[in-house]
């Protein structure tokens, strides 16, 4: 008995250390070296460092460059092939990068903040400010959560994503207004989490007073998909330019989708505590969803939007009574014309509505940033 408890707990011991080491190496790149740091902000600066004992040549590629997409910085090998390079502080905002090591591109791994675009995994750098109070924990924190809903329109099952405010749990009889928040493309039900910070904006805006606590509904705007590729669920064949696919998913959000969250969350079901918004592809839906039903949402805000509407539309809308309309661009967004064209548009036909042109293009740092802007004035 005594040589078997004495083997159990060798075995033990060994696990424990082959797990230490482990750790050790993940941790601090081989045993004996100090931990790598990486990105490691110090005042106006910020480190990057990679531990790539073979590579020859090592760049740094990020999203603050001049040019992201193929713009990279020489980084220099130290002491145990530890690779760094040390670079001006951006301004505050969240960035993405990555490492290229001998051409292949490589995310960080000493890096635990990772957002997925798509089918994409990237490491981000959060430089803190006054931009960026809003895109980090806060105190008191919402729940985000992906329930299940049928659509017959789209003949499947799809998922979505809900945040729900702090105190939902605790309060079962409080109602709430609904934010409906749709990505763009390339983009699913996780994109406006993963990316836009929406559930750390939404925390921190309802925390400080800024904003009425919510229900934000995130939908997947690919009528395709079941769910984000991710969960690895086959894609349904679609033939877009079929008639009977014309503004299916808007359809599916407005007779489906609010319906079911009415039903199955504690949402107040009224034109005056429902809004929508949506960037790019779901700035289209926005647009859509408002002339379809222009009784349905009060509150209407298309961000980098790929749509338009016609006088007569946006009459109608005048005539619902919309309480805000946001309309939302860059000024060097590609989209910028079709945002001026809708103003003049909006202003032509006396529809009252706010205009928040920002600098910059067709990034998720101006998304974020209306979001932030836009979610202050609903529901008040």
């Amino acid at each position: 008995m005594k040589r078997i408890l004495s083997s159990l707990a060798l075995c033990l011991a060994i696990a424990g250390a082959v797990n230490a080491q482990e750790l050790a190496n993940f941790s601090f790149g081989g045993r004996g070296m100090k931990p790598i740091v990486s990105p490691e902000i110090q005042n106006d600066s910020v480190t990057f460092r990679l531990k790539a004992d073979y590579a020859t040549v090592v760049k740094l590629s990020g999203s603050w460059m001049p040019n992201p997409w193929g713009g990279t910085i020489d980084m220099h090998r130290g002491e145990n092939n530890v690779w760094s390079v040390k670079i001006p502080l951006p301004s505050p905002e969240i960035y993405t990068y990555n490492f290229v090591v001998d051409g292949v591109a490589v995310n960080d791994p000493q890096n635990i903040l990772v957002q997925r675009d798509g089918t994409r995994f990237l490491p981000m750098l959060l430089v803190p400010g006054e931009r960026t109070e809003n895109y980090g924990e806060a105190t008191k924190h919402g729940t985000v959560s992906h329930p299940w809903y049928s659509s017959k329109i789209l003949g499947m099952d799809r998922r979505l994503t809900v945040y729900t405010p702090y105190g939902y749990e605790a309060n079962p009889k409080k109602k709430y207004p609904v934010l409906y928040l749709l990505h763009g493309a390339g983009g699913d039900e996780e994109a406006w989490i993963s990316m836009g910070r929406a559930a750390q904006i939404l925390d921190n805006l309802i925390e400080k007073g800024l904003a009425e606590p919510m229900i934000v509904v995130m939908p997947n705007g690919n009528p395709n998909q079941a769910a984000a590729r991710t969960l690895n669920i086959p894609e349904k064949p679609m033939d877009w330019r079929d008639p009977a696919f014309r503004d299916a998913y808007v359809k599916s959000l407005c007779t489906e989708i609010v319906p079911f969250i009415e039903k199955n969350f504690r949402a107040i079901a009224k034109p005056s505590s429902r809004a929508i918004a949506g960037l790019s592809m779901g700035g289209g839906h926005t647009i859509s969803a408002s002339i379809l039903y222009p009784e349905m949402f009060d509150y209407i805000c298309p961000l980098s939007a790929a749509g338009s509407a016609t006088p007569e539309q946006i009459a109608t809308l005048k005539k619902a009574g919309v309480k805000l309309y946001f309309l939302a661009c860059g000024n060097t967004d590609f989209l910028f014309q079709g945002a001026e064209e809708m103003h003049a548009k909006l202003t032509e036909q006396g529809l009252e509505h706010e205009y928040f042109v920002s600098d910059g293009g067709h990034v998720w740092a101006n998304w974020r940033l209306y979001l932030n802007t836009f979610a202050q004035k609903l529901f008040k």
